[in-house]
């Protein structure tokens, strides 16, 4: 995947984000507002930083735990080969697995860190029996569990200073 630029923001838009990123919800009218804008140009804006990738949607926080998955843990996972083939197949292997939430390729002794749920203890040895041990070119691996969660929204990324 290619670098992302990152795109200029001004006050305005910074406070834009800020907004919506509190609260999705809010209208067009009640952004405009917080922002010292009228409608039209707020929109134009809004509309903006989403064809700029900045805003890249809008969605519902939901809650793990009300879910009824219990278990967060974090899965280091090596392959047996370390080329680009074997990398994708890996990939779009793991994607396919709904409780896997995050895939992100990494330096270090593992090649892969996913970010997975679970009900509980029970489910999750399943996952790694049925699924995990089984995606294609696994070699290794290794489990740890979140036992305390202090922050773990990107919903709330801080927005860059000028």
């Amino acid at each position: 995947m290619p670098a992302v630029q990152p795109v200029v923001l001004d006050k305005t838009d910074r406070m834009l984000i800020q907004s919506l990123r509190d609260n999705a919800r809010l209208t067009s009218g009640e952004l405009a507002q917080r922002v010292n804008l009228s409608q039209s140009p707020s929109w134009r804006r809004i509309k903006r930083l989403e064809d700029e990738g900045v805003i890249s949607g809008y969605h519902a926080g939901l809650d793990r735990r009300a879910l009824g998955y219990g278990v967060l843990a974090f899965v280091l996972v090596g392959i047996d080969r370390q080329n680009e083939e074997a990398s994708r197949i890996f990939e779009a292997a793991v994607c396919e697995i709904p409780e896997v939430l995050m895939v992100h390729g990494i330096s270090g002794a593992a090649d892969f860190l996913l970010v997975v749920v679970a009900q509980d203890l029970d489910a999750y040895s399943e996952l790694l029996q049925r699924r995990l041990h089984r995606l294609p070119a696994v070699r290794q691996v290794q489990t740890h569990f979140s036992l305390q969660e202090f922050k773990g929204q990107f919903n709330h990324l801080p927005v860059p200073e000028l």
